[in-house]
């Protein structure tokens, strides 16, 4: 039978004789490459966490201890919740293994707020960023088609990332993705003529531009016909932005995405229709959006402003 500090050492030391053990866990998860090397990122820095405070034998209260730690340090929700959600799937392991209590049993994350952390572009800010790239080199013709089918259709950067120039498809006018979580490309946008003309232009420069080559490659040196990374893609939205004079920490690859979703209904989309173009689960993200329209619409304050000084 093993113990917690065999657990913790299999974790820490993968090459170890407790490879097996640390493969268990590992496998009882279940989840896509990208997920697993997440979530044993996020239990060593845990496990360090243990051995950083000589905590061999963990109780409720060191996992509670761990999460203050956390926020002490200003960390997002979002990255504290990754954390305690690794925690609460290896103490659940524990205890189907007969290895520990699960300790983390009801432990909640950190509290995340429905507002959302990025601002969207308007319309003339828009055509301010795609006018801003400079379309006579292979780089500036590429990215203008980045940026087309990330505004235009909302699509995340993994979903970009993952996308062959097979998944564009009837004439150019749809591009099949591989949506958040899932296992296959059953899923499609629509593509609108201006940005399949950009996308065209750009595989128009490729030299190896095969159905089973990724859409969009690195054009680097050391990657050059590469598929790109999220990082990469995420790089290159955020520096045109700048350089069309868009700069804010709150804008970002993923404004982008709410930028399509809002635009959408200031266009006369309907809730349905942005869920649908977004592919959000639950309809209650999408209110967001028509949450953000509202406030907007409600000039509540001038109305007050000129009760008083206007009179």
């Amino acid at each position: 039978m093993y113990n917690i500090e065999t657990v913790a050492k299999s974790l820490n030391q993968v090459r170890t004789l407790h490879q097996d053990l640390f493969n268990k866990w590992i496998n009882y998860l279940d989840l896509s490459k990208n997920s697993t090397d997440t979530y044993t990122k996020d239990i060593r820095h845990f496990i360090n966490y243990l051995r950083d405070n000589n905590i061999t034998t963990p109780t409720r209260q060191d996992i509670l201890n761990y999460k203050q730690s956390l926020q002490d340090k200003g960390l997002k929700a979002t990255t504290i919740n990754g954390y305690i959600m690794a925690i609460k799937q290896f103490f659940n392991w524990t205890e189907t293994e007969h290895l520990y209590t699960n300790i983390a049993k009801n432990i909640k994350g950190a509290k995340v707020s429905n507002e959302f952390k990025k601002d969207y572009l308007t319309p003339d800010q828009a055509k301010q960023l795609l006018n801003s790239i400079d379309r006579t080199t292979d780089k500036g013709i590429r990215d203008y088609a980045i940026i087309c089918l990330l505004i235009t259709t909302g699509i995340r950067t993994i979903e970009l990332k993952r996308a062959k120039i097979e998944d564009l498809r009837q004439n150019n006018t749809v591009l099949y993705i591989q949506g958040k979580g899932r296992d296959d490309k059953n899923e499609y946008v629509k593509v609108a003529p201006e940005t399949a003309k950009a996308i065209l232009d750009y595989l128009a420069t490729r030299k190896d531009a095969k159905d089973t080559k990724p859409l969009f490659t690195s054009i680097s040196n050391h990657n050059n016909e590469m598929e790109m990374t999220t990082r990469s893609i995420s790089r290159i939205v955020k520096n045109h932005l700048i350089n069309a004079g868009l700069k804010s920490d709150r804008l970002t690859a993923h404004s982008l995405r709410h930028t399509a979703g809002t635009l959408n209904l200031k266009a006369g989309g309907t809730l349905t229709e942005t869920q649908q173009l977004l592919r959000h689960k639950s309809i209650n993200t999408t209110m967001i959006y028509s949450h953000i329209l509202d406030r907007e619409n409600n000039n509540s304050e001038i109305r007050i402003a000129n009760t008083i000084f206007n009179n």
